[in-house]
């Protein structure tokens, strides 16, 4: 772990259990072709690469990063193969967050989308959750 900087006043008010971060710096994901997943994530989401970073994607092992406000919460994109509907011990979703017109938008361009469920379905608009608070839905997107 590495601190950029230290915030003693932010220190003495974090819970006494641990720290408090600033936020999350990235989620690692893992897709057949980084570069196709990229794309995918760039034309529906709107993530674009973060060009301070792109030397990292070179290493064939190494991230590509990808980001919608410059690179301060990123997607870390790995060439490997996507979890589906293995069991994992660890992470298993990236969650965004988005008003109820984008959510609605969102939506009504999903044929276009390309996504499957862990299922390996299509996902369509009938898959949404009803969490009372929030509304989700859950895809992959088919990148190769």
């Amino acid at each position: 772990m590495a601190f950029a900087r230290y915030d003693f006043q932010r220190m003495r008010d974090a819970p006494q259990s641990g720290i408090r971060v600033d936020q999350i710096d990235h989620v690692e994901l893992f897709a057949p072709s980084r570069k196709d997943a990229a794309a995918w994530y760039g034309r529906v989401l709107g993530l674009d690469v973060v060009a301070e970073y792109e030397r990292w994607a070179e290493d064939p092992g190494g991230p590509l990063m990808i980001s919608t406000d410059g690179g301060g919460t990123k997607l870390a994109l790995f060439r490997g193969a996507p979890q589906g509907s293995r069991e994992t011990a660890g992470f298993r979703r990236v969650a965004f967050r988005v008003d109820a017109a984008t959510f609605a938008e969102f939506l009504r361009r999903l044929p276009d989308l390309g996504l499957i469920d862990d299922r390996g379905r299509v996902v369509t608009p009938d898959l949404t959750v009803d969490h009372d608070m929030a509304y989700s839905i859950w895809g992959c997107p088919t990148v190769r």
